[in-house]
C-alpha cells in the first residue's frame, strides 16, 4: 500500500525536529540532579546492586516471655533506627510457633522470622515452613563470628535454615568448703570424689541415668549417638551407642554407682538439695541452677568448665535456639539481616544482661563468674542431634542407664538399647 505526499513530509519534518532537540539537550544526563538533592529514593539495585528494596515492615514472633520481649523490643528500636525498616512484634510461645507457622505461613499470615529450638529443625524441614537463607558474601563473613556447632544445629540434611540466637549446656559446679578450685582433669575429678565421699558427704554427684547429662562420659572415649558424613548430615542408620568406645564409657559411669559414689535411683531435686544442703564437694548441672545454688552456698559456689578427659575438653550436650526466616515471606534478604541484627554481638549482649540466655555470638564477654564458665563450655557442646530419629533414643538409652547402675552387663544392654532404638526408627519410616 502506497503513502501520500503529507505523510512523507510529516515524517521528515518531525526527524529533523527530534535531531534539532537532541542537540540543545546537550548531555542532559550528567547534570541531572541526583536522588540525594531531589529527596527521591533509590534501591540498592539501581545503584549497581543485588540488595533487595528495603521493605517498610518486618514482622516477628518473639517467645512470650516478659524479659524476651523486653530485650527485643530495646533491639528491634535499633533496627529501626539503622535501617529506616519497622519492625512489629507479637509475642507468641515458641513451642506453640510451629504449629501457628504451619496454618499461618502459607495463607501468607505468617511472620518474616520466627523463633524455634535446633532440634526441631526436622519437623522445620518437613513442613517446609522455613526458607533456606542464600546468604550473601557480607551475612557468610558475620556469621562466622558465631558458635560453629550452634550455627551447624540449625542446617538440615546440608541446608542451612537459621541463625543462633541462644546458646545452653552445663558445667561442673563446687563447694568451696570441700574443693578449693574445679578439678582440671576427670582423673583428677574421681580422686577428689573418692577422697571426699562417706557417710555424710558426697564427692561427686550427677543425674547419671539422663543421657542428656551422660553424653559427655560416652563420648569421651568416642562413643556417638548417630554418625554424620563430611557436611554434618546425619545418618540414623549409624547408631554409635553400644560400640566399644561407648561401653567404655558406661562401664566408667557403672563404676560410680559400684563404688557407692552416686546411690542407685537418686534423682536431680534429691541432688540439688544435697548440694545446696553442702553435702555435695561437686555436682553437674546447668545455669538454670545458678540461683538456688548461690543462695544456698553464697560465696562458697564455684562453677567451671567440665574437665578435660585424654587431653579433650569433655563435650557437653547442648540445646540451641534461633531465628528462622518464614519460607511464604517476600523479604527473605532483610529478614535475614534482621535475624543477624538481633544476634550481633551488641544486642547479644543486650540480650544476655536482660533475659540471661548465653549467647551464640562468640564476641560477646560475659562479666558474671557462674555464667561465664558455661559459656566457655558451650565452646565444647555437642548439639543435640536435631533429626526425628533422636526422639526414639532417650527412652532406651534412659532405660538402659538404669540396668547399667544396677550392675547388669554393660555391652549386653547397650547392643538391646540399639536394637530397640533401630527398631522404633524403622517403625517411623513405614
Amino acid at each position: 500500500m502506497f503513502k501520500g505526499k503529507s505523510f512523507w513530509f510529516t515524517a521528515v519534518l518531525m526527524l529533523v525536529m527530534s535531531m534539532f532537540l537532541v542537540a540543545c539537550g546537550g548531555d542532559d544526563t550528567e547534570e541531572a540532579d541526583t536522588p540525594e538533592e531531589t529527596g527521591e529514593e533509590t534501591t540498592e539495585e539501581e545503584n549497581g546492586d543485588d540488595t533487595p528494596e528495603k521493605p517498610e515492615e518486618l514482622t516477628i514472633w518473639v517467645n512470650d516471655e516478659e524479659q524476651q520481649l523486653d530485650a527485643h523490643e530495646e533491639m528491634v528500636e535499633r533496627f529501626e533506627d539503622e535501617y529506616g525498616i519497622s519492625v512489629s512484634i507479637t509475642p507468641y510461645s515458641m513451642l506453640d510457633q510451629l504449629d501457628g507457622m504451619e496454618l499461618d505461613a502459607p495463607a501468607g499470615q505468617g511472620p518474616d522470622l520466627f523463633f524455634q529450638p535446633h532440634d526441631r529443625m526436622g519437623d522445620i524441614d518437613l513442613l517446609g515452613v522455613a526458607a533456606e537463607l542464600d546468604l550473601t558474601e557480607d551475612q557468610e563473613e558475620r556469621l562466622a563470628g558465631y558458635n560453629e556447632e550452634a550455627v551447624e544445629s540449625f542446617s538440615y540434611d546440608g541446608i542451612q535454615y537459621g541463625i543462633p540466637a541462644v546458646v545452653e549446656t552445663y558445667g561442673l559446679f563446687y563447694n568451696q568448703q570441700h574443693v578449693d578450685e574445679a578439678p582440671e582433669t576427670l582423673d583428677d575429678l574421681m580422686d577428689i570424689a573418692y577422697d571426699i565421699t562417706d557417710d555424710e558427704n558426697y564427692g561427686f554427684l550427677m543425674n547419671a541415668l539422663d543421657l542428656y547429662f551422660v553424653y559427655p562420659f560416652l563420648a569421651s572415649e568416642g562413643g556417638y549417638i548417630f554418625g554424620q558424613d563430611a557436611d554434618g548430615v546425619y545418618d540414623p542408620s549409624d547408631i554409635g551407642l553400644n560400640t566399644p568406645e561407648a561401653v567404655a564409657g558406661a562401664e566408667t559411669i557403672q563404676t560410680w554407682f559400684e563404688d557407692d559414689l552416686i546411690p542407685t535411683g537418686i534423682e536431680q531435686d534429691i541432688i540439688d538439695g544435697l548440694f545446696a544442703d553442702g553435702q555435695v564437694a561437686m555436682a553437674i548441672n546447668g545455669p538454670w541452677a545458678i540461683p538456688d545454688y548461690r543462695d544456698a552456698l553464697g560465696d562458697d559456689l564455684g562453677v567451671a568448665p567440665l574437665p578435660t578427659n585424654n587431653g579433650e575438653h569433655l563435650s557437653s550436650f547442648a540445646g540451641n535456639k534461633g531465628w528462622l526466616v518464614n519460607y511464604y515471606t517476600e523479604d527473605q534478604y532483610w529478614a535475614t539481616e534482621l535475624a543477624l541484627f538481633l544476634t550481633n554481638a551488641e544486642n547479644s549482649e543486650l540480650y544476655y544482661e536482660t533475659a540471661g540466655e548465653l549467647p551464640a555470638h562468640l564476641d560477646v564477654e560475659i562479666d558474671d563468674e557462674f555464667m561465664e564458665p558455661i559459656f566457655e563450655q558451650t565452646e565444647h557442646a555437642y548439639p543435640m542431634p536435631n533429626i526425628p530419629e533422636m526422639s526414639q533414643v532417650w527412652e532406651p538409652i534412659g532405660d538402659a542407664l538404669e540396668f547399667i547402675s544396677s550392675g547388669e552387663d554393660v555391652q549386653e544392654v547397650l547392643d538391646e538399647a540399639v536394637e530397640e532404638i533401630e527398631a522404633e526408627i524403622s517403625i517411623m519410616g513405614q
